[in-house]
């Protein structure tokens, strides 16, 4: 039975990146265009006043445009659902997420400031035993260190983009349910480490050699690296939003859509049903009650 689901889910997760491939094709050419549009933002000069504001508004467009392309693959890989919210609201709201993310990140740059020192001072309160084995300056440090790297790459994505992309498509009117569900299935943890570990621990390897050959190879080589770093960072950015997408719709069973009613006809005057009737939302406490009846 595992075995079904987990082939149902893949296919689930195929079919969304088929059905928004222009979307997901702009995660690739967009997201390069405008980091090569940053790169050049760094090189605009300052003599004139056009100059300065356009250093001044260039970031404030590639971010916008960023969002824009991150809300629309998001939206376009949930499912068309009753009370989807505008794009321009969807938009605002990665906006939020993105500054829940800096502040996170922000602080956890601060803490790797201070690991040395929390480092010394916890190895100078262990015993010396404790000291010379275990507890020593060197694995206390490397102990943070991957704490901080499991917040920075695993805890804070993992927690952030579920909301981000609920946020996308439903506003401020988040399926709580259906959110909690999701962070709470290990198949989603699962999926995050995996891209965690291919996106960011594993192009730190192309890197680790030492150069070697001509100055036209090694340029060649650098190139190379750095395009193999970035189709991993957006591939597996890209497969971790639509597991998410296809997890979110495997937790709708067991949750309604945010404001989805049941809608059953109901008489509002002593004319027939069919004449004068309106729908009249029916709570699920009461259709309950009237299949026991």
């Amino acid at each position: 039975m595992s075995d079904v689901s987990a082939t149902s889910s893949l296919n689930d997760l195929f079919l969304r990146l088929r059905s928004s491939l222009a979307w997901v094709a702009a995660q690739f050419w967009a997201t390069l265009l405008l980091i090569l549009a940053g790169v050049a933002w760094t090189r605009l000069p300052d003599k004139h006043a056009w100059q300065v504001g356009l250093t001044l508004l260039l970031p404030i467009l590639l971010i916008v445009v960023l969002l824009f392309v991150q809300a629309k693959t998001m939206r376009n890989l949930l499912s068309h659902v009753k009370g989807r919210t505008p794009l321009v609201i969807g938009t605002l709201m990665l906006l939020v997420w993105a500054a829940v993310v800096w502040l996170a990140w922000w602080a956890l740059n601060w803490c790797d400031d201070q690991i040395p020192s929390w480092a010394g001072y916890l190895n100078s309160r262990a015993s010396a035993h404790a000291r010379a084995t275990v507890f020593t300056y060197g694995h206390i440090q490397t102990w943070l260190t991957l704490l901080e790297w499991i917040l920075r790459w695993i805890v804070i994505p993992a927690k952030v983009i579920p909301y981000a992309i609920a946020s996308a498509q439903w506003g401020w009117r988040l399926p709580w349910r259906r959110l909690f569900g999701l962070l709470l299935n290990w198949r989603w943890w699962l999926a995050v480490v995996v891209a965690s570990l291919i996106a960011v621990t594993l192009p730190i390897h192309f890197f680790s050699g030492i150069p070697h050959g001509t100055v036209a190879h090694q340029v060649w080589a650098v190139i190379f690296k750095f395009a193999g770093a970035y189709l991993q960072a957006v591939v597996c950015w890209v497969l971790l939003v639509a597991w998410a997408a296809v997890l979110f719709e495997r937790g709708s069973t067991a949750a309604k859509e945010p404001g989805d009613d049941l809608l059953v006809l109901a008489p509002v005057h002593s004319g027939p049903l069919g004449e004068d009737s309106v729908r009249l939302p029916l709570s699920e406490r009461s259709s309950d009650a009237g299949g026991n009846a």
